[in-house]
């Protein structure tokens, strides 16, 4: 399923989209397919499958520590795109790497194998846009969105040129720094929205980790919501991870209904 389609599909039901965030491979390939199935039953509408790298530099401790313990676990970018086709589930699947790992494949061929997959976006924290003509062109000829990040910190000029770019949505960075829960929902982020005016949906992310939280950013004008990190954190309890996974899924997409 493209992106696209999901948001129109969401737009119909006057929903927001919960967009979430697992490392793939941690604790092992064949528990994050469980994880996904989990995910979905509680109610997320997008799949972000992080591919861990070993300099996540995007990334607070503890999506660091799930890439450390996915690559100790075997993760690699062939397992991933072997474990990424056999997860059947009706949601848009993305990808969530570093640039050094599509480089290293090639472009083309990376955004070959997304495709091939069932992978239906990229989002590639360490690559400006500006610099992105060789992805985005391997991208487009695939059928592939090139998602793109926004911060509080981005000016107009380039903020217009990163949303000429970007497809599926875009991805706004609600606070400075690296993803993690956080206790409150950034002032930033409710003025960075308002500095936004584009036709693809605006998906927050850093910091949102339960209903309350997701339920502000909605408010705030986001048509989406990422959560990362708290999901995260159960898997590394290794506590009732599916149970748990999918209620706080649940919990999240609520705040996503109107």
């Amino acid at each position: 399923m493209r992106i696209a389609d999901k948001f129109a599909e969401l737009e119909i039901k006057k929903e927001k989209a919960l967009i979430a965030y697992v490392c793939a491979g941690d604790p092992s390939a064949e528990a994050t397919k469980e994880i996904v199935h989990a995910l979905v039953k509680g109610g997320a509408d997008i799949v972000e499958l992080g591919l861990p790298f070993s300099d996540p530099v995007a990334d607070g401790p503890t999506i660091q520590a799930a890439s450390t313990r996915a690559l100790a676990a075997g993760m690699n970018p062939d397992l991933y795109f072997e474990m990424a086709a056999s997860i059947k589930e009706n949601v848009p699947l993305v990808c969530m790497t570093y640039y050094n790992l599509i480089y290293k494949r090639g472009t083309e061929k990376f955004a070959e194998d997304c495709a091939r997959s069932g992978i239906t976006g990229i989002i590639v924290p360490d690559l400006p846009a500006e610099e992105s003509d060789e992805l985005n062109d391997a991208c487009k000829r695939n059928g592939v969105d090139l998602i793109f990040l926004i911060t509080p910190v981005t000016t107009g000029a380039r903020m217009k040129n990163t949303l000429d770019k970007t497809s599926g949505f875009v991805y706004i960075v609600s606070r400075l720094g690296v993803t993690g829960e956080r206790v409150d929902v950034a002032d930033s982020t409710k003025k960075i929205l308002e500095r936004i005016h584009t036709d693809v949906p605006k998906a927050v992310g850093f910091g949102i980790s339960n209903g309350q939280q997701a339920a502000e950013v909605i408010k705030a004008g986001a048509d989406s919501v990422i959560v990362g990190s708290a999901f995260v954190n159960i898997v590394a309890s290794g506590d009732n991870v599916n149970e748990r996974i999918e209620n706080l899924a649940s919990e999240l997409k609520d705040s996503c209904k109107e």
